[in-house]
This record gives C-alpha cells, structure tokens and sequence, in this order.
C-alpha cells in the first residue's frame, strides 16, 4: 500500500523566512501549501510574486471582515501604531488550523523564528500563540524548531527533527547563507506590506473608528487615499494628485457626494456623511486651496460640479 504523502500549510508572506520554511519541508518530500492572507490593510502581491519565482505552490484567503474586528479590539493590544501584532497572527494561525482539518492537512507551519520579535516570538507568545489557536503539537517552526520542544509532528515521524533547524535572535546572517545555498533569490525585504504598521495610516484609522462604529470595506480604502479632514462627524476627503482623483471617484458611493471645480483643474473631493451647507462651503473652500489655479479666490465665485 502506497504511504499517503505528508501534507502542510506553511503561513507565508513571501519573505525570506517564510520561503525558507517551505523550502524546509519540501526538501523532506512533504506536500508544501503556502497560505497568504489579504485584509483590508494588507494584500497578498508580495507573496504571489515571491510563491511565483520560487516554485511555491501559494492559495489566498481573505479574512478581512474578521482581521477588522481584531485591528478594533485587540486583546494584547497595539504596538507602535495600530498594529495588534500578537493577535493579527494569532488569528492567521487559528484560520490556517480551520483550514488543515478541513482539508486533510497533516500540520501548519510558519517561518517564526524565536527571538526575532522581542514581543511576538519569544517563547512564551510562541506557546501562547499554538494554544490558543487550537494547534497545540501540531504548529512547527522549522527555522527554530530545535531550540524549542519537540511536536506531536516530529513524535509521529511526519518531519524529520534531524533537518530542522536552529536559528535564533534578530540577526539574519544564517538565513542569507541558506538563501545562497539552496538558490533562493527572490524575496523582498522584511518589514512593510502592512498599513497598520505605520504612524500616519495608524491615526486615520483611529479617527475613522472615533467617528464610525461599524467601517464598510469602501471606508477602510478611503483612508488609503488623499487627505481627510473631519467636521461633526462627517469626511472631506481630497485627492492629492491624478491618481488620487480617479480613485475617488471609483470610490464614491451612494450617499456620498463628489466634487470638484466647473472650469479648472484641481483636487476631486468626495464627501461622506450629513451633508449641510456649512461642510459644502468648507469643502469648497478646501478645493480652491488646493488647486494652484484658484488658490485665492472667493469659493462664492466659482462653479463647482456636483455629483450625488
């Protein structure tokens, strides 16, 4: 009888830990998926590059509805600015658990590696993490599996411990090395990808949940894009350049109003709220301020188009 072929699901975001995790298992003949997530702060074009140049089979999953909820309620959280680190990754493990029963998958995996984050990868938030997501013995970290205990996985002889290894700390020198050797020469640079991470992104998004209890997919998009200024509740949102403008518009929706100058070139303007006299003036007044054509005329004498 023909012995049935080990099966992962390797957490994967293209980066080099990621991609050497998979190349981990894959030099032990077990069948490697990787596993992308997308959300309303982060997309998966990173990974399907990296997947792509390095012969990684790679499948998305969106979880932004969920993802939304914890960026709101962070149990352990935020760290620098919005980002709920601990419990964002978490909830990718939990999701990538869901998925391995469902699928018939042997064991999830990660390119975790102990110490590189003082705060989400040090042992304690490591076990923290596998318990909670329901994983215990069967989530393996193969770039430090052997600085850690042995799992149900290796146990049952699924993975060979042998060829697991045993990195450690934020230094990335020995990763480089397997990069070298194994021909590994795509992967982008670590860090970024992530808007919650960032400071800017991270006090509009604050705002946003001031003001808004329940954000629709089209409210987190508009953080994304041009200035925003809030009066009673309600948004102002400016184009800053071309590309700015044309998303706006894309992004207007029913309830919303656009607008822009009647006979001059400058800034589309998408407003997203109760709509008064007093906001229309202000937005009219942010428009002339920001076209290079109208800078200081009088609002009251130039035509505006209105799109409702």
């Amino acid at each position: 009888m023909m012995k049935k072929k080990v099966r992962a699901l390797v957490l994967f975001s293209g980066g080099l830990d990621s991609v050497l995790a998979a190349k981990i298992l894959e030099k032990q003949n077990i069948e490697v998926t990787a596993l992308s997530f997308v959300s309303y702060f982060f997309d998966d074009s990173k990974a399907k590059v990296s997947a792509e140049k390095n012969r990684i089979r790679m499948r998305s999953a969106d979880f932004s509805d969920s993802h939304s909820e914890v960026v709101k309620n962070p149990k352990r959280g935020y760290g620098s600015a919005m980002n709920p680190c601990i419990d964002c990754h978490l909830l990718m493990i939990r999701e990538a658990g869901r998925i391995m029963r469902e699928e018939g998958f042997d064991f999830v995996a990660t390119g975790e590696i102990l110490g590189q984050r003082p705060m989400s990868q040090n042992l304690a938030a490591l076990k923290l993490i596998e318990k909670e997501a329901g994983l215990e013995g069967k989530l393996l970290r193969p770039l430090s599996a052997k600085l850690l205990e042995e799992t149900a996985i290796e146990k049952a002889g699924l993975v060979d411990r042998g060829q697991l290894l045993d990195i450690s700390g934020r230094s990335r020198k020995r990763q480089f090395e397997l990069a070298k050797e194994w021909g590994v020469e795509h992967y982008p640079s670590p860090g970024g990808g992530c808007m919650l991470t960032e400071i800017g992104f991270g006090k509009k998004l604050k705002k946003l949940l001031e003001n808004i209890k329940h954000p629709s997919a089209s409210d987190y998009a508009l953080l994304q894009t041009g200035r925003i200024f809030w009066i009673d509740g309600t948004r102002i949102i400016v184009g800053r350049n071309s590309a700015d403008n044309g998303r706006l518009k894309s992004l207007w929706e029913k309830g919303d109003m656009l607008l822009e100058l009647k006979d001059f070139m400058g800034p589309s303007v998408v407003i997203r709220g109760k709509i008064t006299d007093g906001i229309m003036d202000e937005a009219k007044k942010i428009i002339i301020g920001y076209s290079r054509h109208t800078k200081d005329s009088d609002y009251k004498k130039l035509e505006f188009t209105i799109t409702t």
